[in-house]
């Protein structure tokens, strides 16, 4: 790739932020299909779990947000080579692609069932509409999209005693803006699983945060801004969390062990994302990207492939794990249908699911073998990618 030492630094840091966060995001997926306690209860209900159970749960929190900032990241560095209409038609229709891919392949690899009883408006559905809102506010001065993604991230959590108890029209967009709801609607079940006002915000900040990486910026200058912000972010996260009065629905409570107790500490909410779910997790990962800017190792380079190719690698993953699972539940000795689902991988979703699964460290197995397997595809495909960038549509996988 022709390019300064300076930009495939930046392009590098970005795509192995993005590939460890894609890396994660398959460890919840599998433990989904393969930990046994996952049919039997959340693994964030502290009165059932375990602190390991729920470390591998928290790190996967990670994916969701890195995911969406650095969605508004690429989309800055997309404009300095498009003009704002290009960069907004091209938000425009590749938000309405996800969107559409949300409800059908997506969907479909979630739950092998061709009768599509379930709609979840999740992580897909949810960037594709963040992507159509942040086509519209590129045309306001940066200084304004700052201000408006702070303000959402700061302040949506005082719509939180705000409920829609109905299942009508309204009481679905107020769900879907912010409140995880299921609804009923034509004989199916539509749950707004992402509710999209928190992960505007959330996007728009990332697109903000691209400033730093515009061609010309000193790469000290841009360490130094992103170490600030990063630190910063986990102290207030700190800050707010111990006081305890504001930013999360669920606030921490003394435990019967230290562990326990941590754990609750850091049991934010991610169903919309509370101001303390988005600095716990944005911090860190900002300041991942001041550490992570210089020349990559081999393992480096090779996570890097995955955060080139995302959404790739995201439908494939599923599709993957949902096969192996097909096996597994067929070696368990029971019929292959029992992973044809009509909603979540969970006790109150697939009940009958309930004494199938295996141990956390075979969940880990699975995972790594999982990735494994996908890292040469994802390489050819990320090699494809590059050498036919005449092919304008591989942009929108």
């Amino acid at each position: 790739m022709n390019a300064t030492p300076g930009l495939q630094q930046r392009i590098y840091s970005i795509d192995l932020l993005r590939g460890i966060a894609m890396i994660i995001m398959a460890l919840d997926h599998v433990r989904d299909y393969f930990h046994a306690d996952n049919f039997l209860y959340d693994p964030t209900d502290l009165s059932q779990s375990n602190a390991w159970l729920f470390f591998t749960r928290w790190i996967t929190h990670f994916s969701a947000p890195v995911f969406m900032f650095l969605a508004g990241t690429s989309a800055f560095l997309q404009s300095e080579r498009k003009t704002r209409k290009q960069l907004a038609i091209f938000l425009l229709t590749r938000g309405l692609w996800l969107m559409l891919l949300e409800h059908t392949i997506v969907n479909f690899a979630w739950s092998f069932n061709p009768h599509f009883l379930f709609f979840r408006l999740a992580v897909i559905w949810a960037l594709g509409f963040c992507m159509i809102v942040l086509a519209a506010l590129i045309f306001l001065p940066k200084q304004i999209i700052l201000i408006i993604g702070l303000l959402i991230l700061f302040t949506h959590n005082m719509l939180d005693g705000i409920h829609a108890s109905g299942n009508g029209f309204g009481d679905f967009l107020w769900a879907e803006f912010h409140e995880r709801r299921r609804f009923f609607i034509g004989g199916r079940v539509v749950a707004t699983g992402y509710p999209i006002l928190a992960w505007i915000g959330i996007m728009a900040l990332g697109y903000c945060l691209g400033g730093l990486y515009r061609k010309g910026m000193d790469a000290v200058a841009r360490k130094k801004y992103l170490l600030i912000i990063g630190s910063g972010a986990i102290l207030l996260f700190l800050l707010l969390r111990a006081i305890n009065l504001y930013g999360d629905k669920s606030p921490w409570a003394i435990h019967s062990s230290f562990i326990m107790t941590i754990c609750s500490f850091f049991n934010t909410t991610k169903y919309p994302p509370s101001l303390m779910y988005a600095l716990m997790t944005l911090g860190p990962s900002i300041m991942f990207l001041a550490i992570s800017e210089k020349p990559l190792g081999w393992l480096g380079k090779k996570i890097m492939i995955f955060g080139r190719v995302p959404l790739f690698f995201y439908i494939l993953h599923l599709f993957l794990i949902h096969l192996l699972a097909i096996g597994a539940v067929v070696w368990s000795g029971r019929p292959w249908t029992d992973m044809i689902l009509i909603g979540n991988t969970n006790a109150n979703d697939s009940p009958w699911l309930a004494g199938y699964g295996f141990s956390l460290g075979i969940t880990y197995i699975v995972w790594m073998l999982i990735i494994l397997v996908l890292y040469p595809i994802c390489k050819w495909y990320d090699k494809y990618k590059i050498s036919h960038r005449e092919k304008r549509w591989l942009s929108y996988l």
